[in-house]
């Protein structure tokens, strides 16, 4: 199962504009690499006592942009939340689920190069920014939840087993496909 949340710095254009006077603390967080998997110790949250899943992967598509000299720019990365990221009991918890977890990573990243691509092809205008850019991202958001939510549905969290191998396949597949917008 994944949580999903949704932040997104958009850069004042004006160099001017005042600075808050105290920026919140920066979440931990665990940028997606095809070198670093997830592992159980990365799960430092506790399970609510009602929730009856085995573990829950929160993951997030950081998403900054700004304009210099009305240049358009932005930077967008997969991400792992380890303080809202839990599993019921590590020492019980299988690779299998570990996979399914990392999984519900590897999708974040997926739609992180889809979000990628997609700002590399249009051309935002950086004085109205606004709605263009908000709607790319909103639809952007809802496809990963979509499918973050149908994977969930299809592996019944990953306890089909032949549905799950068929998913790891084909996000492999598609992340090699959109390697050229891998950070």
């Amino acid at each position: 199962m994944t949580f999903f949340s949704f932040l997104l710095l958009l850069l004042s254009q004006n160099p001017t504009a005042p600075k808050p006077a105290q920026a919140t603390p920066a979440k931990e967080t665990i940028a997606w690499s095809a070198q670093r998997p997830l592992t159980w110790t990365d799960f430092k949250s506790k399970p609510m006592p009602a929730d009856r899943l085995a573990a829950l992967t929160s993951g997030n598509i950081d998403v900054q942009v700004g304009c210099t000299d009305f240049v358009f720019s932005s930077s967008v990365k997969a991400v792992f939340l380890p303080q809202e990221s839990w599993v019921r009991d590590a020492a019980k918890a299988t690779p299998t689920l570990l996979r399914h977890e990392q999984l519900h990573f590897d999708i974040t990243e997926l739609h992180a190069r889809m979000l990628r691509q997609k700002l590399s092809l249009v051309k935002l205008n950086c004085q109205h920014l606004n709605p263009a850019f908000n709607n790319l991202t909103r639809a952007a958001f809802s496809a990963w939840q979509r499918e973050e939510a149908r994977y969930d549905q299809e592996t019944n969290h990953g306890l089909n087993a032949d549905k799950q191998k068929f998913w790891e396949a084909q996000v492999q597949v598609r992340l090699t496909q959109l390697v050229a917008f891998a950070q």
